[in-house]
Formats: structure tokens, sequence, C-alpha cells
């Protein structure tokens, strides 16, 4: 998936006792090898899962970046022990600060650079306070409860700065919601079977529907995505009422939605478009057609670019 602009690029479907990085990380390999390398992700990031030598030393050879989540292994616990109460820590954003430095664990190959993300905890998730202290007289400022603060290690081959790597795992919500959406939304888990052929032909089915209607809905509102739950009800509950006269047929719809002023002005810019596009359709072939169709969807990302089909490739035997 792309996560920015809600496309599904594959979809794959495996056993529900398949799902480590174990048995995906092959097909992540096999699509890079199948696109052109100009074309490869600036890195690829995911959970404690992945941060393993294995994909990591993969991801290596491959010459690919990454950003991957640790586990809170014994000596991943002792990293942050250590780091506690040193000075050097970076604030990043909303109570969150980050400090780099290396690790190596005892099943790597090689050390690795390291990110240390932590914030301090609310009031109403803090643990309860421990049996006070007699009040003592100290020149020593005491440390604070290592308790008290959140902690989650990350790793990566990126050598941005901390305040940017840290950004670049918090978008991993962004398309983490994207998945929300199609499951709850969309029917991803609706859906129960013993085999595999039907189930991987009903998860595509459902992402090539979901393709068209975020199309569709950015045709409507370039600016903003908006989900199934809130899109459905403000572009399909209508009144559709088809009439002719003098050899011409009019579709006139009624939103029932309470913004039906809004829905109104976005039919009418959609259906401008497509005036437009018909006008000049004779010109085009389909794929350009669909092109122009893409670049309009998506004008919020190409900034005016229209997007072109690319030259078709010769192969000689």
């Amino acid at each position: 998936m792309i996560a920015n602009v809600r496309l599904i690029l594959e979809v794959e479907v495996q056993a529900g006792n398949r799902s480590s990085s174990a048995y995906t990380a092959p097909g992540l390999w096999a699509l890079l090898d199948r696109i052109p390398r100009a074309h490869w992700p600036a890195f690829i990031r995911g959970d404690s899962d992945w941060g393993s030598d294995t994909i990591m030393s993969e991801a290596e050879q491959r010459g690919v970046d990454y950003l991957f989540k640790l586990k809170k292994s014994p000596l991943v616990k002792k990293l942050i022990y250590q780091y506690h109460c040193k000075s050097g820590w970076v604030k990043t954003h909303e109570g969150f600060e980050a400090f780099a430095t290396e690790l190596k664990l005892i099943t790597w190959k090689t050390a690795r650079r390291v990110v240390i993300v932590r914030r301090r905890l609310g009031k109403d998730k803090a643990p309860a306070p421990r049996n006070a202290l007699p009040h003592q007289f100290s020149l020593v400022e005491p440390a604070e409860d290592l308790s008290l603060f959140e902690y989650s290690v990350l790793v990566t081959s990126l050598d941005a700065e901390v305040i940017t790597i840290v950004q670049h795992y918090r978008d991993r919500a962004d398309c983490e919601n994207n998945f929300d959406e199609i499951k709850n939304q969309w029917g991803w888990c609706g859906f129960v079977t013993q085999k595999l052929a039907p189930c991987r032909l009903i998860a595509r089915m459902i992402a090539l529907v979901y393709n068209w209607w975020s199309l569709f809905v950015r045709l409507v509102e370039a600016e903003k995505h908006y989900e199934a739950i809130v899109s459905r009800p403000l572009l399909l509950h209508g009144v559709g009422k088809q009439t002719q006269h003098a050899g011409q047929t009019t579709l006139t719809i009624t939103s029932s939605h309470g913004r039906e002023s809004y829905v109104k002005a976005a039919y009418t810019r959609v259906c401008a478009f497509f005036d437009e596009l018909n006008a000049t359709a004779p010109q085009l072939t389909p794929l350009q057609c669909w092109y122009r169709i893409l670049s309009e969807a998506m004008k919020k990302y190409l900034k005016g670019a229209v997007l072109k089909p690319p030259d078709l490739i010769n192969y000689e035997s």
C-alpha cells in the first residue's frame, strides 16, 4: 500500500499461523526484485518482528535502508538503564525525546545505530509512589524513577537526525490506520474460509473496489482523505430521478445528507472535469484518459503535474 494516497498495490493472503516476518519478508524481497532500482522506496520500516539480524542483513546486502523497532530483550533493557540518566537527550515533539547511540546484540553480526525514544507517562498512567524515605540533606539531585517513562528502541541504517527518524516511525501509524479502515469498513475481516484461493480472490476484489472508491473521493475532495464511514453517507445517500425531454436524458439527484450544498458543489466540479475530458477524449487513448483522471485525483501530491504513460519497451529475442 502507498500509505499517503491510500492505494493498494498488491494483496497476499497467508494462513493465520504464517504472519511473522519470516513468511512475509520473501514477498517483500520479490517485490523489490520485480521493480527497477530507481523506483525502490527510500527505506523500509516495520515493527519489532522485523528487527532481526536476518532481515537487516538482507536489507544491507541489497543496499536498502531500514527502520525497525527492537524487542525489549535483556541487552536492550540494559541499554535503556545505561542512558536513562545521561544528558544529551533531544526533544522531538509532544513530550518525546530521543538519544542516538550504537548497539550490538549477541545475535547480530555487527553493531548498528539505534535511537532510544522515551516520554514521561501521564499522572493517570504513572505507577503508584513508593514508600516515602526520610528527608535527607543532599547536594546531588536524585535521578528520576525509570518507571515514570515509557521507552522504545529503534534500529536503523539511516543517518538522519533523531527528530527525523522518530517522525519516520510515527508515520507508520498513518498506514496502520489504512489497514484498520479496510478491515472494519470494507470487509477484509468479514469473511472466513479454509481455502486460500477464494480468500485471496475476495481480498483482492475488496482492495480493487477500495482503490476505485478512494480515487473517486479524491476527485471530489483532493485535499483530504475521507474514510468510507464518512464518504459513503456523504456521496451515496441521495434520491435519483431520470427524466427525458426533447431527446435529452437528465438525471436529477437530491442529496439527503446534511451537507447538501457541499455535495452539490463537489459533484458539479467532478461533472465539469469529466465534461472537459470527454471533449478531448477522441484525441486520447484510453490509457491517456486514465492518466488524466489519476492526475486530477492525485493533484495534491503531483502539485499540478500531469502523469504520462510510460514508454513501451521493445524486447528483442
